[in-house]
């Protein structure tokens, strides 16, 4: 979520230039849920998993990058801090996205 801290008054001469900051998201929106797409990856091979949030104020945002990932079972699968699946054997594994204390999940089934 971009949040804007500061805002700045220029006056140069007899103009005054206002430089602000803006977002498409309300700085209180929270995140309601989250969903987790991706393909999923043959045994030995990766693939890059989205996670996508629903906020508050009913917009979405992809959090990807800030998620905290997890996997169910290392033995099936691995998944980086950045959503990139290693598919280690073929079981059925469940891959968890979590952001701002909300979960959301895919399961992958060789």
């Amino acid at each position: 979520m971009f949040r804007c801290l500061t805002s700045s008054v220029i006056v140069v001469g007899l103009s005054v230039f206002a430089v602000g900051c803006s977002s498409t998201t309300s700085p209180s929106a929270t995140v309601s849920s989250i969903s987790v797409t991706g393909s999923v990856p043959a045994v030995g091979t990766t693939s890059q998993l989205t996670a996508t949030a629903t906020m508050s104020d009913g917009t979405t945002q992809n959090v990807t990058s800030v998620a905290t990932w997890s996997t169910s079972n290392m033995a099936a699968a691995t998944v980086s801090p950045t959503g990139v699946v290693t598919g280690v054997a073929a079981v059925a594994v469940t891959i968890t996205a979590t952001d701002q204390g909300v979960s959301g999940s895919i399961t992958i089934i060789p």
